[in-house]
């Protein structure tokens, strides 16, 4: 059978710089990411040594300021990145992601002083981090959380659940929105809260139908005291931090979608040169090629939507509605693509033997975090025509 290792996606890089990172990031991929995937995913093992090695290697705060430990790249070449590491395994792409997210409120509001004594060691220390906002009662509307925070002299104590939580328990940082005032938006205050703290526990790891790598578990907090230099942002300001922590990260989950569709198409593509009925390789028959073309283009199409947005990003323009479209058509398209991707294996796409299922399991997820794609709906028809019942 004919060799067809995938070719690298031709990437569109703005410098020199980028396309040594991608160079750098590939060979990562190839050699400690891809080889173990498969195992570890079904043995349900977090690859913490890998998220060591991206720490040492500069890869963990790409797009943050060099002065603290970050890479200072455009999320145009970051979010680039997370494609290449979500084709070689999701739990990892994903977690760079989740991990972006988790410093933005440090990094975008915190001051000066906090920046400097926490953000060296998340961006570049070997630390992990996790994005605290859902709750057991609270996932699309998150502005109803119920998890408190009270003032106590120059502390504040942190009691409730959080749910859903990436990385719950096994992060050394939580990035927590708590109730410090009012009901709604404006009663939200963000806190940095050390993996550590007292009181402070995660509950068994959901089991969930793909991603099985990536620990996503409850985060309850007992009498968790935190002192007022671990506050992030103004007293009631912790609902827009979210929200403008979100629109990047949609952006992520975006690319990480797109990943994964990559990484399907590439199996298909393979498979199909190598397979032979009636006496010819499958990819012959032009409705098997005619699946190929519309998967290649629905990631095409997917992966330029996505680059705008970041563009809108790195030129400091507005991007909420193109991160929510981005986010809406990569997950949409990677659940179709890799469900595709099954259909050309046939028989040994349904089985474990092949990554296809596992990429169609794990894309499920991508259409559901970090906002619904109802959500992202949502989200784009306020900016088409406003807000709903004026």
């Amino acid at each position: 059978m004919p060799d067809r290792a995938p070719q690298p996606v031709d990437r569109q890089l703005p410098t020199d710089e980028a396309r040594d990172l991608i160079s750098l990031v590939r060979d990562i991929a190839q050699r400690e990411i891809a080889p173990s995937a498969a195992e570890e995913e079904d043995a349900g093992r977090f690859p913490r040594e890998v998220f060591a090695l991206l720490s040492d290697s500069g890869l963990l705060g790409l797009p943050y300021d060099a002065q603290f430990g970050g890479g200072e790249q455009p999320y145009e070449v970051y979010l680039q990145v997370l494609e290449e590491f979500a084709a070689a395994r999701l739990t990892v792409g994903l977690g760079v992601s989740v991990h972006t997210l988790a410093c933005y409120a440090l990094a975008a509001y915190g001051t000066k002083e906090q920046q400097a004594g926490q953000l060296p060691a998340m961006l570049g220390g070997g630390v992990l981090g996790a994005y605290c906002l859902s709750e057991p009662a609270s996932g699309s509307d998150a502005a109803s959380l119920r998890t408190k925070a009270v003032r106590d002299g120059d502390d504040w104590v942190i009691d409730g659940t959080k749910a859903w939580i990436t990385h719950g328990g096994i992060a050394d940082f939580y990035t927590v929105m708590a109730r410090t005032g009012e009901d709604g938006p404006r009663g939200i205050t963000a806190f940095l809260v050390p993996g550590d703290a007292e009181g402070l526990s995660a509950a068994v790891p959901e089991k969930k139908m793909g991603l099985k790598g990536s620990p996503t578990a409850q985060i309850h907090l007992d009498g968790v005291r935190v002192p007022d230099d671990r506050r992030l942002g103004d007293e009631g300001q912790g609902f827009a931090i979210a929200l403008a922590a979100l629109d990047s990260g949609r952006l992520g989950i975006a690319a990480c979608a797109v990943g994964v569709a990559q990484a399907a198409l590439d199996e298909a593509v393979s498979y199909a040169a190598e397979r032979r009925q009636f006496g010819k390789p499958i990819s012959d028959f032009q409705g098997l090629r005619f699946m190929l073309a519309d998967m290649a283009t629905r990631i095409e199409a997917g992966r330029a939507l996505y680059l705008t947005a970041a563009r809108l990003r790195d030129a400091g323009r507005p991007f909420a509605k193109q991160a929510a479209m981005a986010k809406l058509y990569c997950t949409d398209a990677a659940m179709q693509v890799t469900t595709d991707a099954v259909q050309v294996l046939g028989g040994y796409g349904y089985t474990a033997d092949f990554p296809a299922e596992r990429y169609m399991r794990e894309a499920k997820v991508l259409q559901i975090v970090e906002g619904t794609n109802q959500i992202q709906r949502m989200v784009i028809a306020r900016h088409l025509a406003g807000p709903e019942g004026r």
